[in-house]
């Protein structure tokens, strides 16, 4: 089952927390005091190379009829919109840049490059996910009503699926997010009346998503082809191909962030009373980084910093590497897990706990409170310890580790005489 007690899970006493909640209160006063003119010229420089590479991608189609001129535009296109939606769409619309009062870079006006009205994702991400990350029957960026990836998500032969929901899921991922907000799959079980204040809300919504669609749609499919007159149908498909790579990047960067091994989910009993610093050490336990240098940290608009980002979703995002430094040595401090690793390596466990999940739990080998990707404090328990040989403190992270060690002993054939 989820986590249902975060500080009994993390082996941290309630001064432990508090005073984690302290430090990372002291961090994020420290940042907001310095942000300045270096910070500003970072994010203008961003869309400044952002709107040069899409120009560039735009002229270059005008000779989409050949190959290289084709390959060209769609490298250039697709990175384009990957910093636009990752680097500058989502951390503008989170409000990291607000500060600046600039009404262009700003929480309130920025509209970003796919078919998702900022309108509804900054409610169904922003608030929801933000606030009640990987909560269960809260949070519905927990597989997205699509997908199954905790054994307290009850099993059902739809889920026999999802392997191929995923890859549908990732290739169109914008339109998962454009329509997350509607709840098709909840309204489909209602029955409202019509002219109720429920069903007019619904119709609302679902004329800006599809208002939104035929924009982007219009732009992508029909305006830029057309400004390139005989490359019509290589412009098209250029477009298509930035879109379909755009999405899968930025599914594989959420799925790596929300779902490999080490991302812990949780119950709602003590949702509604926690103190900011138990929010902090849920994010802490139900995040994971991917690893890198700066270009990948940039082109995923460091949502590599996935940790830091759920402590601090409204600090600017060229900060979060400075960050990372510092929550990874409380980590250390706490002996607390720090869960990260490469992005094909975060990514494939991602993929495995969606390939394992299709199936009934009476398939699966672990239980349901030590599996990989769900983790419960009814596997281990108990206040922190300290170790008489070392004097140091023996928390969770020492207390996976040793689980790991259990089961890779278990695991080894016995040798005889």
């Amino acid at each position: 089952m989820a986590i249902s007690d975060v500080k009994e899970y993390a082996h941290l006493t309630p001064e432990d927390v508090e005073a984690i909640g302290a430090e990372l209160d002291a961090i994020r006063r420290e940042i907001e005091s310095s942000r300045g003119e270096r910070d500003a010229k970072y994010i203008r420089n961003v869309i400044r190379l952002q709107r040069g590479l899409e120009i560039s991608g735009r002229a270059v189609l005008f000779a989409s009829l050949f190959p290289p001129a084709w390959f060209a535009g769609v490298a250039l296109l697709s990175t384009a919109k990957i910093i636009e939606n990752m680097e500058i769409g989502h951390n503008v619309m989170h409000g990291q840049w607000d500060w600046m009062n600039d009404p262009e870079i700003h929480s309130t006006s920025w509209e970003w490059d796919n078919v998702g009205p900022a309108e509804h994702w900054k409610i169904t991400h922003n608030f929801l996910h933000h606030k009640y990350t990987n909560v269960l029957g809260m949070d519905d960026d927990i597989g997205y009503g699509l997908l199954r990836v905790t054994r307290d998500q009850r099993w059902s032969p739809f889920y026999l699926g999802q392997p191929v929901y995923n890859l549908l899921l990732q290739m169109f991922f914008e339109y998962g997010v454009a329509i997350q907000h509607l709840e098709l799959g909840k309204v489909a079980k209602k029955k409202w009346e019509p002219g109720s204040p429920e069903r007019i809300q619904f119709e609302q919504d679902r004329k800006l998503v599809l208002k939104k669609i035929a924009k982007q749609a219009g732009k992508d499919y029909l305006l830029f082809p057309l400004l390139t007159g005989p490359a019509f149908f290589g412009t098209l498909t250029a477009n298509l191909t930035a879109n379909v790579i755009r999405n899968v990047w930025t599914n594989a960067v959420i799925f790596c962030g929300h779902f490999p091994d080490g991302a812990e989910k949780f119950t709602r009993r003590d949702v509604e009373t926690e103190t900011q610093a138990e929010w902090y050490l849920r994010q802490m336990l139900g995040s994971a980084n991917i690893s890198g240098g700066r270009l990948m940290h940039f082109m995923t608009g460091n949502l590599s910093h996935q940790i830091e980002h759920h402590l601090f979703p409204d600090l600017p995002s060229n900060r979060l590497a400075s960050i990372a430094v510092r929550v990874r040595a409380m980590c250390d401090k706490y002996d607390l897990p720090y869960t990260t690793g490469s992005l094909p390596v975060q990514y494939a466990k991602a993929w495995r706990t969606i390939m394992k999940l299709s199936l009934p739990n009476k398939y699966l080998r672990h239980t349901t409170d030590d599996a990989p990707e769900t983790k419960s404090e009814k596997a281990f328990g108990g206040a922190p310890a300290v170790d008489p040989a070392t004097g140091r403190r023996r928390g969770l992270r020492t207390a996976l580790a040793e689980g790991r060690r259990r089961i890779t002993r278990r695991k080894e054939p016995t040798l005889v005489g």
